[in-house]
């Protein structure tokens, strides 16, 4: 069994069974063009898997129909069509189909979405340009088939930049072509929103299956419309969004934690194999692996990845202990970096009905393990020293110092009842994120240098009040 690995500067985080998936991207039964209502063709997906570029090459069929139908006037040219697709993914303006811009969402989930939704709609678009100037739809059918191209678009309509118009209702277009170009500007829509959770979103494999009552992505409207309501409403959680990525990918979960293995890889938040310091919190990212195997009798199954505590404010707590005594004007750190561990390694937590995963490593000749979903919670929740300098904050007088293996091999959660903690991890990302899973998720502040300007933006960030973490 090949084992799956992640990459973190010179360290490795390793699990599961790593899985083959460009076999099944681009094998469809059937093709998106087929026999309509009459002599007229018809568009829709073919059932199969696929990914953003695949299903954008399937929508080029339907913009290089719409121009062989516009004919003469408009030679092929897709520019005008294409400008009015950009105007509708872009997150401003008034053909603006998300209008995230004027929002200015500033919680972190909104703010990632945000910029999760230009990166997408820019590419879309980029894509869209490029495949249609290759022009190989065109080459494929011929034109007097492109021309049979009818079908009814159930949608209220996305409105056009004005040359659009000019276009599509101009003497040579119509309600006939209006139909195709509002269908595929719609499915561009879907397909943007439908990425909106993944960090790595060009890669997800997703499922399509045909349906009669709907054409190509239109089965993620009801999620979708559930999903942009918290968004636009400012509810949206970490929850929420799994539970929207496992509609997208058909997983066929209802219950969402947070992450879930489905039929085509492992989605888990976005955070790992990456640096704590500059990872999305809120978004996810998916991986080509296994991560719980199968019974040798079943196909593996959709499963969800729950906490090992729902209610963190619950779990049990222990205290990190008195340390050594510090000074509040200097940190004592020696500068040096740990080259072990190396390896982290996430494991299922065998003897519950319950799919936990384990974070493991092992430091000194021990090992130590925490709830991965813990691990991910503690990183949405830290802080930065800078986040809110201007708060008020109860005077803390004491400062001590721990070692993280010390504070590793504490069960339950860490936390304390007085004072300021620091706690260096040596330049090793892999113990940081175990000290994210470990430490109450409270009032921990993540440092990037320790210098004494850090340290004074750094004593007034978090709660203002309490037991105070600092991880360098």
């Amino acid at each position: 069994m090949q084992e799956y690995q992640l990459t973190l500067k010179d360290k490795r985080i390793v699990w599961g069974k790593a899985i083959d998936i460009e076999s099944l991207i681009g094998k469809y039964p059937s093709d998106s063009i087929r026999q309509g209502v009459n002599a007229a063709l018809d568009w829709n997906l073919p059932a199969g898997v696929y990914r953003a570029k695949e299903v954008v090459m399937e929508l080029d069929k339907m913009l290089e129909a719409i121009l062989v139908q516009l004919g003469e006037p408009v030679n092929g040219d897709p520019t005008v069509l294409l400008d009015s697709l950009q105007a509708n993914l872009a997150i401003s303006g008034r053909l603006s189909s998300l209008p995230l811009g004027p929002l200015a969402l500033e919680d972190k989930a909104g703010a990632e979405i945000t910029a999760q939704a230009v990166r997408i709609g820019e590419q879309l678009v980029s894509w869209a340009r490029e495949i249609n100037s290759e022009k190989k739809v065109l080459a494929k059918y011929g034109p007097e088939t492109l021309g049979k191209l009818e079908f009814r678009s159930h949608c209220y309509g996305h409105p056009l930049i004005p040359e659009a118009i000019a276009q599509v209702w101009g003497p040579f277009g119509g309600p006939r072509i209006m139909q195709i170009y509002n269908e595929y500007l719609h499915q561009f829509v879907l397909l943007r929103d439908a990425l909106l959770p993944f960090a790595n979103w060009e890669e997800v494999p997703f499922e399509v299956e045909e349906h009669t009552g709907f054409k190509g992505l239109r089965f993620l409207e009801p999620a979708r419309e559930i999903f942009l309501t918290q968004l636009l409403g400012k509810k949206l959680t970490h929850r929420s969004i799994v539970q929207y990525a496992q509609s997208v990918v058909s997983s066929g979960l209802i219950a969402a934690g947070y992450g879930f293995q489905y039929r085509l890889g492992t989605v888990l938040p976005a955070g790992l194999g990456e640096s704590a310091r500059t990872a999305a919190r809120y978004l996810l990212k998916w991986h080509p692996v296994q991560t719980i195997a199968a019974n040798e009798t079943q196909d593996w199954a959709a499963v969800s990845f729950d906490y090992e505590y729902e209610d963190y404010y619950a779990a049990p707590r222990n205290e990190a202990g008195v340390g050594k005594p510090g000074n509040k004007e200097t940190l004592p750190v020696s500068g040096e970096h740990y080259d072990e561990p190396s390896i982290a390694r996430l494991l299922p937590n065998a003897g519950t009905d319950r799919s936990i995963l384990r974070f493991s490593l092992e430091m000194e000749g021990r090992e130590f393990t925490v709830d991965l979903g813990q691990l991910f919670r503690g990183h949405r929740f830290l802080y930065r020293p800078y986040d809110n300098a201007d708060a008020a904050v109860a005077k803390r007088d004491s400062l001590s110092w721990h070692l993280a293996a010390d504070i590793l091999s504490h069960s339950g959660l860490v936390t304390n009842t007085s004072g300021i903690h620091f706690i260096p991890t040596g330049g090793n990302e892999l113990v940081l994120w175990a000290l994210l899973g470990k430490l109450y998720p409270e009032n921990v502040v993540l440092l990037d240098k320790g210098d004494k300007e850090e340290l004074e933006a750094a004593y007034v960030s978090g709660k203002g009040f309490g037991t105070q973490f600092l991880v360098l």
